[in-house]
């Protein structure tokens, strides 16, 4: 494979293989379904036994015709795109020179929750990206959407309160609200929108963004904020956080369905 331009396989809104700059899914003939989810479930797993992947990608048929259509893939994934996936015995893997978005979203999350130093703070755009394989509905990868769903929330909140610290609010805000619209009714990212408002002296957007989360789940869920959220906001002057939430706007949170369609900033 080319180093200068290396193979790379993108699974946050939608599957894509790339060989040597050239999209092998709209190239002629494409990649079919079944090629599609042998690579993405590999970029996934890492490795898989030939017996764990047929059983996986083909549940409905016999053992027999799984490996079949297995075989079938490799051949055709082969033909496409050879050296995407090694096969070592009965092992599959996924060739080390292939790139994968989500392996890379991954370990910046990873860094990020794990406190990295100062020169690391920042938030990559895979980190504002989609959902893994929208309109997959496999079980391998709705556990995988889920896990990664929840990886990426965490570390946008870390993200967002040691920007804060750093007094690099407005990047903070960004990471934050990032993890709102991932998520819109997540109280942990809205405490830390209050928080930051909090450090950089906006106490009326404070007051404002505590009371717009508490309509939202009001509304909702038919259910206040928790102690921890209210309290933030508790010394803040009457005055000031009343005339905030007469200013708060009413709106409608969508489901997770829907949540691509959604801005906040």
């Amino acid at each position: 494979m080319d180093a200068a331009s290396p193979t790379r396989v993108t699974l946050l809104d939608g599957f894509r293989l790339d060989v040597h700059g050239v999209d092998q899914c709209s190239s002629s003939g494409g990649l079919p379904p079944g090629v599609q989810r042998l690579v993405a479930h590999l970029c996934l797993s890492g490795r898989a036994s030939r017996t764990a992947t047929a059983g996986r990608l083909w549940p409905d048929v016999s053992e027999c015709r799984a490996h079949g259509s297995l075989r079938s893939a490799l051949w055709r994934l082969h033909k496409a795109a050879p050296g995407v996936i090694e096969v070592s015995g009965e092992v599959l893997r996924l060739a080390q020179s292939v790139r994968v978005d989500v392996r890379e979203l991954s370990d910046w999350a990873q860094r990020a929750i794990a406190s990295p130093g100062d020169d690391e703070i920042a938030v990559p755009a895979a980190a504002l990206g989609g959902d893994l394989l929208p309109g997959w509905y496999d079980d391998w990868v709705l556990f995988e959407r889920e896990r990664l769903h929840q990886l990426r929330l965490h570390a946008l909140e870390a993200t967002a309160a040691r920007l804060a610290v750093h007094g690099r609010h407005w990047e903070a805000l960004q990471a934050a609200y990032a993890a709102v619209r991932a998520e819109p009714l997540r109280e942990s990212a809205h405490r830390t929108i209050v928080r930051v408002h909090l450090a950089e002296g906006n106490l009326v957007e404070a007051a404002r963004a505590y009371e717009l989360f508490r309509c939202m789940v009001e509304s909702e869920l038919g259910v206040l904020p928790t102690p921890q959220m209210t309290r933030l906001v508790q010394g803040i002057p009457p005055r000031r956080c009343s005339s905030a939430m007469e200013a708060a706007p009413t709106v409608a949170v969508p489901c997770r369905s829907t949540m691509s369609a959604v801005r906040v900033l």
